[in-house]
């Protein structure tokens, strides 16, 4: 189905999400049709953003909003979905536009398999009617489910399309860059020679996965790292558990500018405890690079005084490697917490790979590294 005849048939004006791959055509279509607008377009930082500003917009407009996510964003709605826009308690209609990750029978990675099993489940649970679009969906059919829906928006119900892989075609080309000339692989790879064996803990994504590789072309060991292949957002304090724990270890957390975003929260936990050990850094290019690309408003923050305000006692930012060197043995010599913010372009290598070894292997391995320190 036509993206642009799939945005006719919902009828929304609004349209507010975090990115996925299932709805890059969406995404690109929306960032082609409005960008970055706060009349019609918001790329927000989490679901549960999301669900609220939708919530703000129906209140001043009346209208009805669209909510756009992957299905691993579902936990992030289940609060704002079940005590504010419930019809009965705000009765605040919502059309949720869900990519379908992890279907059962559709080979999928390993984060996403479960998700994909309960997506239609946790929908039902919350009392959210819910239509599925695959390749064979005709326009009328979409249609129909649409107007189907429209009674449910009338009495402040929510509904939900659930896209499958490659039901949404025909966006317009879109390309995202920004002017930093850092790769974010060659960025991993000077992270790894400094660390040297300290446990290393990277965020979901690309990183993990060029992690992976350069571990692989190093012939170095993965018992050194933790993957954190889903869970977006939580890298940080995942690390901050694990440097309560080793104090006499440095622990180096790989983290992404929108997982970062996604869970701020996590900065301000981390400041505030402030582990002499823990070398938090975030590789910025401004994108959610890893679902297509879309901006983030991590380009246009001041990281390093979000974090100093957090409690981080040593916070940087660089964009050239002999800086990035420079602040990587700085932070593993200094006894205190440390941020380094590293401004990277978009992109990753065409046949960039995915770990070879299971999610329980890593996990095992990594375990029984720190049991050893």
């Amino acid at each position: 189905m036509k993206v642009e005849n799939f945005v006719k048939i919902i009828g929304c004006d609004f349209f507010t999400g975090v990115p996925d791959s299932q709805l890059k055509a969406l995404c690109d279509y929306l960032m082609d049709t409005y960008g970055i607008d706060p009349k019609h377009h918001i790329i927000a930082a989490n679901e549960g953003n999301c669900a609220a500003l939708a919530a703000g917009y129906h209140l001043a407009t009346g209208m009805i909003p669209a909510v756009y996510m992957q299905n691993s964003g579902e936990g992030n709605i289940i609060n704002p979905a079940a005590s504010l826009l419930n019809d009965k308690v705000y009765a605040i209609p919502v059309v949720f536009i869900i990519g379908w990750r992890g279907e059962p029978g559709v080979h999928d990675e390993p984060q996403h398999i479960y998700q994909g099993e309960i997506t239609v489940k946790l929908l039902e649970d919350m009392g959210i009617a819910s239509f599925v679009i695959g390749k064979d969906t005709s326009e009328n059919e979409a249609a129909e489910a649409m107007s189907g829906f429209k009674p449910l928006l009338e009495k402040g119900k929510d509904v939900a399309f659930i896209i499958r892989k490659g039901a949404l075609t025909d966006s317009p080309k879109a390309e995202y860059k920004n002017a930093n000339t850092m790769n974010r692989e060659e960025i991993i790879r000077h992270i790894v020679k400094v660390s040297g064996e300290d446990p290393i803990i990277s965020t979901t994504g690309k990183a993990s996965r060029e992690l992976f590789e350069i571990r692989e072309a190093n012939d170095q060991s993965h018992k050194y790292d933790f993957l954190t292949v889903g869970s977006m957002g939580h890298s940080s304090s995942i690390a901050l558990g694990i440097a309560f724990n080793k104090p006499n270890r440095k622990i180096w957390c790989i983290d992404g500018d929108g997982a970062a975003l996604m869970h701020m929260g996590a900065m301000a936990l981390i400041g505030t405890n402030k582990p002499k050990n823990l070398v938090h850094i975030i590789i910025n290019n401004g994108a959610h690079e890893t679902v297509g690309g879309m901006p983030t408003a991590a380009a246009d923050i001041d990281i390093i005084g979000i974090a100093k305000a957090c409690g981080y006692t040593n916070a940087v930012s660089v964009d050239s490697f002999d800086m990035l060197d420079k602040e990587l043995k700085k932070a593993k010599s200094l006894s205190e917490l440390s941020l380094i913010e590293v401004k990277c372009s978009i992109g990753s290598r065409n046949d960039l790979g995915r770990p070879t070894t299971t999610t329980f292997d890593n996990k095992h391995s990594f375990m029984n590294y720190l049991k050893s320190l």
